[in-house]
């Protein structure tokens, strides 16, 4: 195996798990929150990353693009949390508020793995292995909240457009649930999504955490 393959795994490794567990986590715990339990019941309210991991989304799907596009897009998910939307106090508001959840946490995340980079950089830590991972943190978070807000379902983003569309159209948008995959990856191999909605929702939130961060790494300097 290429040398620059496993640096590059164990790099993201750590990122990646906290990623996706506390993604899923936060769409249980917030559903839980709202009336369901039904992701509390199954044990996948859990920080446990073994809860989550989806051997074909977690593992293959990465390792395929990430050769078929030379280390320059990778792309994964985890075992989608049951969520009862009809348990909800108010599935078409509670609905919007779970699906956001898992976005909002890896927002988050990004941010606290910027609150790490700064913070190695105060502490002069020059090692590169920590100085890359945390980077890779806010990379890793902000790519997965930005793919996932797509107004498609079954990403988050499409259950939230479901939620505020009127009856009718948003009964005609979940009609393309059992097709959204298909169409997202075919976005994704053609560079379309890439283009006109990763990079540009990626670099502005880029900008967010850095002008979040800005504030506190000046008060070190």
């Amino acid at each position: 195996m290429d040398s620059s393959l496993i640096q590059t795994v164990a790099v993201y490794a750590l990122p990646v798990i906290f990623a996706i567990t506390l993604h899923e986590a936060a769409h249980g715990y917030v559903a839980r929150l709202l009336g369901d339990n039904t992701a509390y019941a199954l044990g996948r309210v859990s920080f446990n990353p073994m809860r989550h991991i989806d051997p074909l989304g977690t593992i293959a799907i990465p390792l395929l693009l990430y050769f078929a596009t030379s280390g320059a897009f990778m792309f994964g998910y985890a075992k989608p949390v049951p969520v009862a939307f009809g348990n909800l106090r108010n599935p078409r508001w509670g609905s919007l508020w779970v699906a956001l959840a898992g976005p909002m946490c890896n927002f988050i995340q990004a941010l606290v793995w910027g609150v790490v980079s700064v913070a190695l950089a105060v502490l002069g830590v020059e090692e590169p292995f920590f100085t890359r991972m945390a980077v890779a943190g806010v990379g890793v978070n902000l790519v997965l909240g930005v793919i996932n807000l797509f107004p498609l379902p079954p990403l988050d983003g499409g259950r939230v457009l479901t939620a505020l569309l009127p009856p009718r159209q948003a009964i005609a948008l979940s009609r393309l649930e059992p097709y959204g995959f298909f169409i997202v990856m075919a976005l994704v191999m053609t560079g379309l999504l890439t283009r006109f909605w990763l990079s540009p929702l990626v670099s502005l939130g880029y900008d967010a955490v850095t002008a979040i961060l800005t504030p506190l790494a000046s008060l070190f300097q």
